[in-house]
């Protein structure tokens, strides 16, 4: 059975884009292997990301993320069963936030911030399904 997972979650401590770059480059080798494809979105200090895969697959993940030091507030924003993937393209992209439309943000939210504490999960799912079809997540497979 497929799921799709999407959280936030606040970086413990700051995040270079060296360190980002070592994450997605450790889910595009490591999630392969366990079924999981997603997109990771990563701005002012807030990473939101969307894990899709069987359902122990995801859960294991999800809670390894829950209980990793990296990460503080992590919240559960949306969780489903699903009949296919919507991000199966992708091991692990990456939303480029150099391409993010402060407008579509408004769209979602009260600002044009990227805010998922602020933003019920729907909206935040919502948002990811914009930044797809409006191809701002780079790093396929």
């Amino acid at each position: 059975m497929l799921v799709r997972l999407m959280y936030a979650s606040r970086a413990a401590s700051p995040v270079d884009q060296e360190e980002l770059t070592a994450i997605l480059r450790q889910s595009k080798q490591r999630n392969p292997g366990l079924g999981i494809t997603g997109v990771l979105c990563f701005s002012g200090g807030i990473f939101i990301q969307v894990l899709e895969g069987g359902r122990n697959a995801v859960n294991q993940l999800y809670a390894r993320l829950v209980g990793d030091p990296r990460h503080a507030d992590v919240v559960l924003l949306t969780y489903e069963e699903i009949a296919e993937r919507r991000f199966a393209g992708w091991s692990m992209g990456q939303v480029n936030m150099t391409r993010l439309n402060p407008a579509v943000l408004l769209k979602y939210g009260e600002t044009a911030t990227l805010d998922p504490y602020a933003v019920s999960g729907r909206a935040t799912a919502a948002l990811f399904e914009e930044l797809v079809a409006t191809a701002a997540i780079m790093g396929q497979a």
